[in-house]
């Protein structure tokens, strides 16, 4: 079975850098306090650690 982990947006993305902002739309995160429910993988948990301080992460 495969854990998830439902990340939610709690800081906006406006002035950030654009692979920041990348990496939030990548998660499938649109606007501010959205949320999403991701697959726990290497390549969503790099891009979660590279924007964890406009993140809120939440076992799912």
């Amino acid at each position: 079975m495969t854990s998830k982990l439902k990340v939610t947006l709690v800081k906006s993305t406006h002035g950030r850098l654009a692979a920041h902002r990348a990496c939030v739309r990548g998660l499938g995160l649109r606007r501010t306090h959205s949320s999403a429910v991701v697959i726990d993988t290497p390549e969503n948990r790099g891009m979660i650690r590279k924007v964890s301080y406009l993140l809120k992460v939440e076992e799912a």
